[in-house]
């Protein structure tokens, strides 16, 4: 018979004696459960004493959180948070370096628990903390355990940030700005700072005034992927805070990163870009004289600053020919075509930087066209206005960070004019395609969505560099999106006969068996996913990995993102699959339920999904990227032999069925057939398709 709901079976340690093996009745207080536990080992004074789990984070165990303890946990009986924030806090003061050193190393550690931080931060220990970090007295380990601790402690919100001294501002900061520090305390600073930014008004401003982005560029350029993490994350806070006209930005580097460092890299894009915003959505004042002098400008750098004749009349209908051939549709006020947002004065602004700082391209492409009389002209006004338009909408010019997207563009952080060197490449291909497609005015929109694709393609390859960008951008010429066009084509439509329609049935089950058991093997090499929650804590990770039989899934904490496959010994969680009731998706998951901030954001409420299992238990997962999330999704409902439904798998399934036909079909062509009589006239009947699947 099994045991009461109520009743958990745990082992409780002590040091120095032998565990205790107890059942632990829930509908008991807990206070008379410990006291239970010290009267075992004749302990006298039960009220100064807690329970701790003696795994992982070793948290204590609360009226509030008691519900967590299942069958088979090992917890700990230690001195009650209170008694050791008094013991903490009185033997960080003393005397004896090696007594404060193991002091700070064991606060260090339990900061991260809200009870005993609690507890701490009543009897002033923040303050404690500031001051020995603000005496400059502590290096080494013994400051890297003091700043731990004091980041630990604020990031439960007990006390304002509006609280920091702008002396300890200034320390922290000291060791930012330092050529030479230890990496820990390197770190830790770099996290205070940035939470210090994104709490407080008024701090953004004490932080700006000691250390500013162009500080930080150093430790881009560091071998040491956690510290460009948290640089990288003290840039976007900067960013974030900083008035406009304070923003500017510099990333260096492209070689493969972990997923937190790209996060932050796809977060530092998206911030950059969005400085466009204001000038893609400021419209063009036609009686602004300042504006209209750069269209002029515009006007005497293609066509060499030629003399202008004597006499209004005269100097208006030049400057009419030459908006003209500039590509303007307003040739008498070209003003008017910047008029439209977006792209605004983003786009003469694009137009001026290629004008100028690559004005022999600028020259030819506007020469080149303005000197045609065959109605192929590319007009390079309106063409650079369109572009503009379309390349902030590829880049998403304007929206916010999505949390959990890593798609960041590495060559966008080679350049510190990343975005007018963009447009700058993409105006000389928009020109060539042009010509390829010899092209007139009634063609425009059609050229358009060529350039876009071409666009679009290459930056789905991830060009590490603007140079790589223009390589990959000659080879998707006009002819070769045409063909890439007609086979992907070619592979949708998969000829609609009703012969190879009849193939297709009959290979898509064995299709569906080969995409089912590669999800399985996926589930078997598990993944790492991240804990909801404050990005910089330690126990941040978590991996889960299907057993190789198919009936377990075993998954644990991790204190870092794995790098490969994680050993089922390190997983001390499991769920036997028979237990598992079904699998629920987005916003039916509890922990979006229970996430009320989350349920705004559509990236993580599409990529989140849960496991109910028996009595009533949920393991809640948000995968790091759409793939992962189809794969685990499509995997989960295999195993449990119900039907695969994401668009990968319909994806998956057609591509490979199309291989598959087109491989068979390409047999059958090879098949020599004899010759036959001809045969004997029927009526007409459906088709019959045989074929020998050995």
């Amino acid at each position: 018979m099994p045991p009461p709901s109520d009743i958990v079976k745990v082992a409780i340690e002590w040091p120095g004696a032998n565990a205790q093996l107890m059942e632990i009745d829930q509908k008991k207080p807990l206070s008379s459960i410990i006291r239970e536990v010290c009267d075992g080992w004749s302990l006298s004074g039960s009220e100064q004493f807690a329970l701790r789990y003696a795994d992982g984070p070793q948290l204590y165990i609360t009226e509030q959180s008691r519900s967590e303890i299942k069958n088979g946990t090992i917890l700990r009986l230690a001195i009650s948070p209170a008694r050791a924030a008094r013991q903490l806090l009185d033997r960080i003061q003393s005397h004896g370096i090696d007594a404060r050193l193991e002091a700070l190393k064991e606060l260090a550690k339990l900061s991260a628990d809200p009870t005993f931080a609690t507890e701490f931060i009543s009897m002033e220990g923040i303050g404690t903390l500031a001051r020995l970090v603000e005496s400059g007295t502590h290096f080494g380990e013994m400051l890297a355990f003091t700043l731990t601790a004091f980041l630990e402690l604020m990031d439960h919100g007990i006390v304002s940030w509006d609280l920091i001294s702008l002396s300890f501002i200034k320390q922290i900061a000291s060791y930012v700005n330092q050529p030479m520090v230890d990496v820990s305390i390197l770190q830790r600073s770099l996290a205070i700072l940035e939470s210090m930014v994104l709490n407080s008004h008024s701090l953004y401003h004490r932080v700006a005034q000691e250390i500013t982005v162009g500080q930080l560029i150093g430790h881009l350029q560091v071998s040491n992927q956690e510290i460009q993490t948290y640089a990288i994350a003290l840039i976007n806070a900067l960013f974030l805070k900083a008035p406009e006209d304070r923003r500017q930005h510099v990333i260096r580097g492209n070689r493969p990163i972990k997923a937190e460092m790209a996060h932050q890299l796809y977060v530092l894009q998206v911030l950059t870009f969005n400085l466009l915003e204001e000038r893609m959505m400021t419209k063009m004042d036609p009686s602004d004289q300042a504006q209209r002098d750069i269209i002029f400008e515009l006007r005497r750098i293609a066509f060499d600053g030629e003399n202008d004749p004597s006499g209004t009349e005269k100097r208006k209908a030049m400057y009419t020919k030459d908006y003209k051939m500039l590509g303007f549709t307003n040739h008498v006020n070209p003003a008017m075509d910047f008029t439209q947002t977006p792209p605004g004065m983003l786009a003469l602004d694009n137009m001026l930087y290629l004008a100028k700082l690559h004005q022999d391209t600028y020259i030819r492409i506007v020469l080149e066209n303005s000197s045609r009389e065959d109605k192929h002209e590319c007009p390079f006004g309106r063409c650079a206005i369109e572009l503009t338009r379309m390349l902030c909408e590829i880049l998403q010019v304007g929206e916010l960070p999505n949390e959990g997207c890593n798609d960041y563009h590495p060559m966008f952080f080679t350049h510190d004019r990343a975005w007018e060197e963009f447009f700058c490449v993409c105006i000389q291909l928009l020109n060539k395609t042009w010509k390829e497609m010899r092209a007139t005015a009634e063609d425009f929109n059609k050229v358009m969505q060529v350039v876009r694709e071409q666009i679009t393609r290459t930056l789905a390859m991830k060009p590490s560099s603007l140079d790589q960008l223009k390589g990959k951008l000659r080879g998707l010429s006009y002819s070769e999106i045409l063909r890439l066009r007609q086979s992907e084509r070619m592979s949708q439509d998969d000829f609609q006969s009703p012969p190879i329609i009849e193939l297709r049935e009959r290979i898509q089950p064995e299709i569906l068996e080969l995409i089912k058991q590669q999800r399985l093997n996926r589930l078997c090499e598990g993944s790492c996913f991240r804990k909801l929650g404050n990005r910089r804590r330690q126990e941040k990770f978590w991996f889960c990995r299907l057993s190789l039989n198919h009936k377990v899934l075993h998954y644990g904490d991790l204190d870092e993102s794995p790098q490969g496959e994680v050993p089922f010994e390190l997983l001390t969680d499991k769920i036997p699959v028979s237990d598992i009731k079904s699998v629920v998706t987005g916003k039916d998951c509890p922990h979006m339920k229970e996430k009320s901030a989350l349920k705004q954001n559509k990236e993580v409420l599409e990529q989140a999904f849960s496991i109910l299992y028996d009595p009533d238990e949920n393991l809640n997962f948000v995968a790091p990227n759409k793939y992962e999330y189809c794969i685990w999704t499509d995997g989960l409902c295999a195993l449990l032999g119900r039907e695969m439904g994401s668009d990968l798998t319909r994806s998956d399934l057609d591509t490979l069925i199309s291989m598959e036909m087109k491989l068979r079909l390409l047999d059958l062509e090879n098949i020599t057939i004899p010759e036959a009589p001809p045969p004997v006239p029927k009526e007409p009947s459906t088709y019959n398709f045989t074929y020998n699947y050995g």
